[in-house]
C-alpha cells in the first residue's frame, strides 16, 4: 500500500532541518567549529541516502509500466519530494557555510532542476530519475562514514583506522557504480529518449537537459574518485618505501 501525504515537501524539509540542528548543536557539539557544518551535512545525507534507495526501489518495482516516459505514480512523486527536500536543505547549508563552493552549489541546483521538472513540470519520467537516484545514493552510507572518519582522522586514532580501512572498498564500490553502472544507465536512458518515444509527454529540452546534467555529474564523480585512487596509491607507496628503509 502506497503511503500518501498531503503536501509532503514542507514536512520533509522540516524533518531535515531538525536533524541538521540536532547534529550541529547536540551530536557534534564537541567537534571543532569548522568541522560541525560538514558533519551535520553528513547527518542529513545519512537520513536521506539509504532510505531514498529503499523507497525509490519500491517505487520503481511497484510501477507496472517500467518505461522512461511513464506517468509518475503517487509513490514516485513522494520519493521525488523526499529528495527535493534534502537537496534544498543541503543547499541552504552550503549557501550559509560554504558560499564560495560553486561546484557543490551548482550540483545541487542542477539536481533540483532535474527532480523538480520531473515532479512539477512534466509529471513523467520518474522511473529514469529514481533509477539515477538509486545509483547516486547507494554509496551514500559508506561515503558519509568515510567523510566523518576523514574529518577526525588526524586527532582520533579510531577515526584514522576507520578511514584507512574503509577507503579501498568505498573507492571500489563508488568506481563500479559511477564508472560502470551509471554510464550504462544513462546510455539506456539517452537511447530511449532519442528514439522519440517520450516526446509527447517529456519535451526535448527537458530530457536533453536531464542528460546533460547527469553526464556532467558522472564525469565530475569519475574525476573525483580517480584523484582519490591516485592519492591512496601515493600514500600506500610512501608507507612501503618507509618500511623498506
Amino acid at each position: 500500500m502506497e503511503i500518501l501525504i498531503s503536501n509532503p515537501l514542507p514536512l520533509f524539509f522540516t524533518v531535515y532541518l531538525i536533524i541538521y540542528l540536532i547534529a550541529y548543536f547536540v551530536i557534534f557539539r564537541n567537534w571543532a567549529r569548522k568541522l560541525r557544518p560538514e558533519a551535520s551535512s553528513c547527518a542529513i545525507s545519512l537520513a536521506h541516502g539509504t532510505p531514498a534507495v529503499i523507497l525509490a526501489t519500491r517505487a520503481i518495482l511497484s510501477d507496472p509500466t517500467h518505461d522512461f516516459n511513464s506517468f509518475n505514480t503517487p509513490l514516485q512523486n513522494l520519493v521525488l519530494e523526499y529528495s527535493i527536500a534534502y537537496f534544498l536543505m543541503d543547499l541552504v547549508h552550503y549557501l550559509i557555510f560554504f558560499p564560495s563552493d560553486v561546484l557543490f552549489i551548482g550540483h545541487h541546483l542542477a539536481t533540483l532542476f532535474v527532480f523538480m521538472t520531473c515532479r512539477y513540470v512534466v509529471y513523467h519520467g520518474a522511473l529514469a530519475i529514481l533509477g539515477l537516484l538509486i545509483l547516486a545514493e547507494v554509496t551514500s552510507f559508506c561515503q558519509n562514514v568515510w567523510t566523518l572518519a576523514g574529518a577526525r582522522r588526524l586527532d582520533v586514532e579510531f577515526a584514522a583506522k576507520v578511514y584507512d580501512l574503509l577507503s579501498p572498498p568505498f573507492y571500489a564500490l563508488y568506481s563500479v557504480v559511477r564508472g560502470c553502472l551509471g554510464p550504462y544507465f544513462v546510455y539506456r536512458m539517452f537511447r530511449f529518449y532519442l528514439s522519440g518515444a517520450a516526446d509527447k509527454v517529456i519535451p526535448k529540452w527537458v530530457w536533453i537537459s536531464w542528460v546533460i546534467v547527469v553526464v556532467t555529474a558522472i564525469s565530475v564523480s569519475i574525476m573525483w574518485i580517480l584523484n582519490l585512487w591516485i592519492e591512496l596509491y601515493r600514500d600506500r607507496k610512501k608507507i612501503v618505501e618507509k618500511k623498506v628503509r
